[in-house]
């Protein structure tokens, strides 16, 4: 038993010392050679603070370098005396300082962490550093009672630091006593230690394997299957039929590659099938999926059908210019909240994975004017933070739609609807601030042109997405006014407000839009993961226009409760209620009660 203790007494302090030594080192002192590993936003993982999170071996023929911070041709020769210090003061092993005095070049040995005095109590190396001075007497400060934690360290300084720490190991812990008990045990072990090692070479074979065999050195892969049931009960409100008991199984699955070539750029490209079916078109927004008579009880995950044929959905490319500003090209589906912050974390679900059950609950709809249900929306988006908090950021962006025809594409109309520049697009500035942890306030402006005459909201009541009939070009200014407020760690309150003022070309015709929103969210609600929520809106709805015929008579009010639980962290099932009194505007439609519950795999 005691040769055993004497053997664990010598590989443990053998094993602090390797782990000192590394947490000493600075961080620019071992580097990686391989660029295999990735990391970015779905992929974008950097280490905070001043501490590396992690040493890596490089992959250069297999052997540790240590980065130089001086070229091996200007490293001068370590002073060995007082005139080599007082006369040498552009060596780089003793920069000049004013504090270096002939009277205190001798590099006595410190006896105390506490005799060093830069390196504080709340340094991320500081029981390192402490352990290598105070226990294993292998670290020398400067003269002048300094140690200089954020020099660079050359290979010759490495070097001296490694053998003054092994002459100490070998004269204080590794007595003859203990290299005779350690020989021991190597010859009583010695079948373990070869099965041990046997083990250890097929793991290395495998991960070799791996690493030969992985998808891709650049790319991530996730995907997304949401298997929702949805019920309805009430009148149809544009025939008035009765549609209540009519019960579907819907399925949307999402496969996602996140690509980065720098580690701080992402390249966004998204598979997508869909089988919600296309059955609802009043001249609103063509296509649009619905089978109550309004688009007001849309479900937030029904966009995209594609007829269980898989199509590419989503394609977009963000890449950083310094370290303020976030740029992002589209190149198809671009949306406004795919850059914008929509200051609605709770229920904001990018598309109806997570987040509100309702189409109009995710966000105010006023992100999605001028982009909803065209088949090709490209441009760029910008977001620029003004410090490193991320808590004052400004929002800029343009979108257009159908903008893969290069050529125009004339209406009936007269009006030319295709092309980046040409047709349809949506233009957004936006303003955000984060008064204080889990708080946020956003101030947006849009403007858009629709040459065909629709606002495109994608809810709402079909006079707002269409408040002219068609028959001309349309500009809108949309106002919005978003929030969110942490009110405890169980409770958040948020919400918004938003203005449309619709003007028709060739006439003096304008419509004005409101849409707003309340919402409770309560944060793992019975189990931790878990959020509940409420939510209390009018949906998109004309209160005034120059075409009578178009006004809505009445308004519409949405309320919406959920319960959204984790039951692993792959599956989250979320079962809820939307209710709307008051359908399309109008108080003689009967009131209509949906009924959801939705699964979502994520893998």
């Amino acid at each position: 038993m005691s040769k055993f203790l004497s053997w664990y007494r010598l590989l443990l302090s053998t094993s602090m010392l390797g782990i000192a030594m590394v947490h000493c080192i600075p961080a620019q002192a071992v580097t990686e050679t391989s660029s295999a590993d990735v990391t970015a936003e779905e992929l974008e993982i950097t280490p905070s603070g001043d501490a590396p999170s992690a040493v890596e071996l490089p992959s250069t023929d297999g052997e540790l370098e240590l980065a130089q911070a001086v070229e091996p041709s200007t490293l001068a020769t370590p002073p060995t005396s007082i005139t080599d210090l007082s006369g040498n003061q552009s060596d780089p092993y003793f920069p000049a300082d004013p504090s270096l005095h002939a009277s205190e070049a001798s590099l006595g040995q410190v006896t105390s962490v506490s005799q060093l005095s830069d390196v504080q109590p709340d340094d991320w190396a500081f029981q390192a550093i402490q352990s290598l001075v105070e226990r294993y007497g292998c670290v020398a400060g400067y003269p002048n009672g300094t140690f200089r934690p954020s020099r660079a360290m050359s290979r010759r300084e490495a070097a001296a630091l490694v053998n003054a720490c092994l002459d100490n190991l070998s004269n204080r812990f590794a007595t003859k006593e203990d290299l005779d008990a350690l020989k021991a045990l190597q010859d009583e072990f010695a079948a373990e230690l070869a099965t041990l090692r046997g083990r250890v070479d097929g793991l290395e074979a495998r991960v070799a394997t791996v690493e030969a065999q992985q998808f891709s050195t650049t790319t991530k892969l996730n995907g997304e299957a949401i298997f929702a049931f949805s019920g309805v009960a009430g009148d149809n409100a544009t025939t008035g039929a009765d549609i209540s008991g009519r019960v579907s199984l819907n399925q949307r699955t999402r496969l996602n590659f996140i690509t980065s070539f720098t580690g701080k750029d992402r390249l966004y490209t998204r598979l997508q099938t869909s089988n919600r079916p296309v059955n609802f078109s009043d001249g609103a927004i063509p296509g649009i999926i619905d089978n109550t008579g309004t688009l007001q009880t849309r479900i937030a995950f029904d966009t995209g059908n594609t007829n269980n044929n898989v199509i590419l959905d989503r394609l977009d490319y963000k890449f950083p210019i310094g370290d303020k500003l976030n740029v992002t090209v589209f190149a198809n589906a671009a949306f406004h909240h795919y850059y914008a912050t929509t200051v609605n974390p709770y229920f904001e679900g990018f598309g109806g994975g997570k987040g509100a059950l309702s189409f109009f609950g995710e966000r105010n709809p006023i992100y999605r004017i001028g982009t909803v249900a065209i088949p090709s929306v490209a441009g760029v988006g910008t977001s620029y933070m003004f410090n490193k908090e991320n808590d004052f950021r400004l929002d800029l962006g343009y979108l257009a739609g159908r903008a893969n025809q290069a050529t125009a594409t004339t209406l009936a109309n007269g009006e030319n609807e295709g092309g980046l520049f040409g047709g349809t697009y949506s233009a957004l500035a936006q303003l955000s601030i984060k008064p204080s942890e889990g708080s946020q306030i956003g101030l947006t402006y849009i403007r858009n042109e629709a040459p065909d005459g629709l606002m495109r909201f994608g809810t709402g009541t079909v006079f707002s997405n269409n408040p002219f009939g068609g028959a001309n070009n349309i500009t809108g200014d949309s106002f919005g006014f978003e929030g969110t407020l942490k009110v405890t760690d169980w409770l958040a309150v948020g919400g918004w407000f938003g203005y449309t003022i619709a003007r028709e070309d060739n006439t003096n015709n304008k419509a004005d839009i409101i849409n707003a929103a309340i919402n409770f969210a309560f944060p793992d609600l019975g189990i931790e993961g878990a959020t509940g929520g409420l939510i209390f809106g009018v949906p998109p709805t004309v209160i005034d226009n120059d075409v009578a015929a178009r006004e809505n008579p009445d308004q519409t009010y949405h309320l919406e409760a959920l319960y959204s639980f984790p039951v692993n962290d792959f599956i989250t099932i979320t079962p809820g209620v939307i209710y709307l009194i008051d359908p399309e505007g109008n108080s003689a439609n009967s009131d209509i009660l949906v009924g959801v519950i939705r699964t979502t795999f994520k893998f």
